[in-house]
């Protein structure tokens, strides 16, 4: 087959600007978060979103099906986590289904515990610590269709994303991007 003159080039940025399409939804949501619409997900249930959730640093979210929570070493979401603050304590939780897809509301009530993530640069004042706090998770599904629960951290236009894995998974949880 013969390509018209120019064409080899364009092919080869479509080809990458597919594969970079691909890498993004693989590690997480494709786009600034300000405009990310949802899993798309609908079938989750509240037995299967029960149990103990691993992530990054020793972050565990325990969801009891009566609707009761604990948390150890939650870092704050969106801007929240540039304060470096991670908060232990219990709270609530319900599996809620917005027409973007299913998401836990997560609803710390009352803090136990504070700690901090070491970062650099170290944040220019010392974090005000909420001794209450709500998170939105987002409810999706891995390659191997293991539930996993996530929520936006930094700079909204980065989409980085904070990844909660079941513990019946055998994956503790990561932050990437």
């Amino acid at each position: 087959m013969r390509w018209p003159r120019g064409s080899a080039a364009l092919a080869v940025s479509m080809a990458l600007a597919s594969t970079a399409a691909l890498s993004a939804c693989t590690a997480g949501p494709a786009g600034p978060y300000q405009y990310y619409n949802g899993t798309d997900l609908h079938d989750a249930t509240v037995a299967e979103a029960s149990g103990t959730w691993e992530g990054a640093e020793e972050t565990r979210l325990t969801l009891r099906p009566d609707g009761t929570a604990a948390l150890h070493l939650l870092d704050g979401q969106d801007f929240d986590f540039d304060d470096a603050w991670r908060v232990t304590g219990s709270g609530t939780w319900k599996l809620t289904d917005p027409s973007g897809g299913q998401r836990v509301r997560l609803s710390m009530t009352t803090r136990t515990a504070v700690g901090t993530r070491a970062v650099t640069p170290a944040p220019t004042a010392s974090p005000d610590v909420p001794s209450t706090y709500t998170w939105q998770l987002y409810v999706d599904r891995d390659a191997h269709k293991r539930l996993v629960l996530f929520f936006f951290f930094g700079d909204p236009d980065s989409g980085s994303t904070y990844l909660l894995t079941h513990t019946a998974a055998g994956n503790p949880g990561t932050m990437g991007s």
